[in-house]
């Protein structure tokens, strides 16, 4: 995770890379992974330790040169690679100003740690995810009582300044702190009354989004996560879940 090495590069003192390798796509497939995260993040909201203010931003990350080459046809694979998830069909790879690269899109709570992530190629826009990444987040309690899904609040930049994005956050009763873009403001402008009160902003308040920020940092401490190694998605989806349990823990 730290160093971004080949599999082929585990030390001996660990046993054959095959075995780890194979022991990381196992638990990869059945979800283990997906589920310690659960688990941590349920601990430490019982424990009041989660600031249910949530960011959301995304990370363009480069594609190393290994990522390519994923066969198109996965699924017709004898064992299919996505196990409990499914594998897209662009294998979450795509072009972008950046060169060939993956986007990782993400909330993260006040503490700086990821709620949910969501992987998708790095040309992708941001708005069209973020009714995704608020979905992703479920986090059960100790005892009786349904997962927690909803946030108190939601901060964002211009990018999900959208009527949809709004509207999406009305409907779940999530209260909101993002600007407005000035193409928005000035076409709100101009209908005059039709075009309807400003939506509210608190400046101040804003300023708290730097936690997604500050987040994404710390998970691209990890070359493995910097630079994406792995040709399918849901392995490099895996390895990003792998850097969140290491930030819960």
């Amino acid at each position: 995770m730290r160093t971004g090495s080949p599999w082929r590069d585990v030390p001996g003192c660990y046993g054959p890379w095959q075995t780890v390798y194979g022991l990381f796509r196992r638990w990869q497939r059945d979800g283990t992974w997906a589920q310690v995260v659960t688990g941590l993040q349920t601990a430490a909201d019982a424990a009041g330790r989660i600031c249910w203010q949530v960011s959301v931003d995304s990370a363009v990350c480069r594609a190393h040169q290994h990522a390519a080459g994923a066969r198109k046809d996965g699924d017709a694979q004898r064992e299919p690679p996505g196990g409990v998830s499914a594998e897209p069909a662009d294998h979450g790879l795509g072009r972008s100003r950046g060169g060939f690269s993956t986007k990782v899109h993400l909330a993260c709570e006040q503490g700086q740690k990821p709620l949910s992530i969501v992987i998708t190629a790095g040309q992708r826009g941001d708005s069209p995810q973020f009714a995704t990444v608020l979905e992703g987040i479920r986090v059960p309690r100790i005892g009786p009582g349904r997962p927690r899904t909803r946030p108190d609040r939601a901060l964002g930049d211009k990018a999900y300044g959208s009527r949809g994005n709004r509207a999406y956050l009305r409907r779940r009763g999530i209260t909101c702190t993002i600007p407005e873009k000035k193409d928005q403001v000035r076409n709100r402008k101009k209908r005059g009354q039709a075009g309807g009160r400003p939506p509210a902003f608190d400046p101040e308040r804003y300023k708290a989004r730097h936690a997604v920020e500050c987040g994404i940092n710390r998970l691209k401490r990890n070359r493995a996560v910097a630079t994406r190694y792995d040709k399918l998605a849901v392995r490099y989806e895996a390895t990003v879940q792998v850097a969140v349990l290491a930030e819960w823990l």
